[in-house]
């Protein structure tokens, strides 16, 4: 797949290009009539589940006002800026520590633990660089295409006793968890996934990274995020509902329609079909 450059197929359509890189990416033909798995089923909701207010829900400045209108503000990041352009930040009213996000996108992102050691021209290229990108063409996730490129800065968040941050993930259908996957060691070693069900039983999957070779201790407030799971993926086919467990407070992350794209293998691969299983597609509009 990293041979797959998506700048040198924007003249496909949406149908034609996720055609190619599904084939690309499972070596088989990608099933939009009939879709069964996982994989094949996020494909056919980027083509025929388009709401505007998905758009809305990916921005990761307007999805905050949204996520707190649903279950409240306490579970929000505060936000110290949003910004067009990175000449209208002054670091000077900036604190210590804050993290610089892509409005859009997924990769736009600066951590600054002590603003004394930002390179800001480092800073600055990476952001000015994501802001040029329009997300939607890598994996023509629809949600993404009019998302305005804006700069977010957000406060710096970890966990006072491990210094670590992870991520609950949680695959949502009509309201309802299912699955969930919890994302360790992404700022100190190469990332891990372990995948459980609602019941937090480790399950054997792995997608993409390796799973940790130790015990995740359960979240204090995983029955809470559950709950405001079903709140936020409320009446949407599918959705993965993230969030934060910090200092023993939940916060929440993001919302995702299209996990890796829906181009990414799950091993064994019979479990693409198990996810898939609880998508129920709505009639085409």
């Amino acid at each position: 797949m990293k041979l797959f450059k998506a700048k040198y197929f924007k003249f496909l359509s949406d149908k034609a290009y996720l055609k190619l890189k599904y084939f690309v990416a499972f070596r088989k033909r990608l099933n939009l009539k009939k879709p069964v798995t996982f994989n094949e089923k996020l494909q056919w909701l980027k083509l025929y589940d388009r709401k505007d207010i998905y758009t809305k829900m990916v921005d990761k400045y307007e999805a905050k006002k949204y996520v707190s209108d649903i279950i409240g503000e306490e579970y929000i990041i505060p936000t110290y800026g949003v910004y067009n352009k990175f000449e209208e930040i002054n670091f000077d009213k900036l604190p210590k520590q804050f993290v610089i996000k892509c409005t859009h996108d997924c990769g736009g992102l600066v951590i600054c633990k002590d603003k004394k050691n930002l390179d800001i021209n480092a800073a600055k290229e990476k952001i000015e660089k994501c802001l040029k990108k329009n997300y939607y063409y890598d994996n023509r996730e629809w949600p993404y295409k009019n998302v305005k490129p804006r700069i977010i800065i957000e406060k710096y968040m970890e966990n006072k006793d491990t210094g670590d941050l992870k991520d609950y993930k949680f695959f949502c259908f009509n309201g309802e968890p299912k699955f969930m996957f919890i994302a360790a060691e992404r700022a100190t070693h190469e990332t891990k996934f372990n995948f459980y069900d609602l019941n937090y039983n480790l399950l054997k999957v792995k997608q993409h990274y390796p799973n940790t070779d130790y015990v995740i201790e359960k979240p204090k407030n995983f029955s809470k995020m559950i709950n405001l799971a079903k709140k936020l993926s409320k009446d949407i086919p599918h959705v993965r509902v993230d969030f934060y467990e910090i200092n023993g407070k939940v916060y929440f992350g993001e919302l995702t329609f299209s996990h890796f794209g829906g181009f990414v293998p799950f091993e064994p691969k019979e479990w693409d079909q198990k996810f898939g299983e609880y998508i129920k597609l709505p009639n085409k509009k």
